[in-house]
């Protein structure tokens, strides 16, 4: 089971937002049979068999094991991976394009940039598994408080400038063999944890 898998097809898609289907592969993070997830899901176990036969025909589910009893073969499914994104190219022409936004401080800039990361780098990794290749990738995720809105616009600037100057050092435009990739950094506001009243 993959940790993440990314639906490019939009029939894929639609089949994994239906909500009980969506529920099934949450169910299928191990192996279950229908008659299993009919009694913990409360749902006939006719019906099972007809979201797990559609989320099969779309990959996103897959014979774990088989088992026999008496004259009857039982099939244990599980979900072909623990968790799914949808990719931003499954929306075809419409799907978000960072060079279709000319503020670039904008919330719906920093969104088409991420959705864009989503798109390459699913594609790219899909094409490195089939040729048993990792792909090379980095990551830094973290959290920063700060004072004021002044110290987060120097630190912008101080970001931008180290940057910069990282890049000049380390681009090579005429490099034989090398290969380019693409930077991206964001910072956004921490969504508030929920104020939800206890009950009196």
């Amino acid at each position: 089971m993959l940790d993440v898998e990314v639906i490019n097809d939009p029939a894929a898609a639609t089949v994994a937002l239906d909500p009980v289907r969506s529920r099934l592969l949450s169910e299928l993070a191990q192996p279950a049979s229908a008659a299993t997830l009919a009694d913990r899901m409360g749902i006939p176990r006719q019906k099972i068999n007809y979201h797990l036969r559609t989320l099969e025909s779309h990959r996103l589910v897959q014979v774990a094991e088989k088992r026999k009893w008496g004259g009857l073969t039982e099939r244990l499914m599980v979900a072909t991976a623990a968790s799914y994104v949808v990719s931003p190219g499954a929306m075809g022409p419409v799907a978000t394009d960072p060079g279709r936004s000319a503020d670039r401080l904008s919330a719906s800039y920093l969104i088409s940039l991420a959705a864009r990361v989503v798109h390459e780098v699913s594609d790219l990794w899909s094409k490195a598994k089939k040729t048993g290749k990792r792909l090379p990738t980095l990551s830094i995720d973290t959290e920063i408080r700060f004072r004021s809105p002044e110290e987060r616009a120097e630190f912008s600037n101080a970001l931008a400038g180290a940057v910069g100057s990282l890049v000049a050092r380390y681009h090579d435009e005429s490099a034989p063999g090398g290969r380019r990739h693409r930077l991206v950094i964001v910072a956004h506001p921490l969504p508030q944890p929920s104020q939800t009243k206890e009950p009196s």
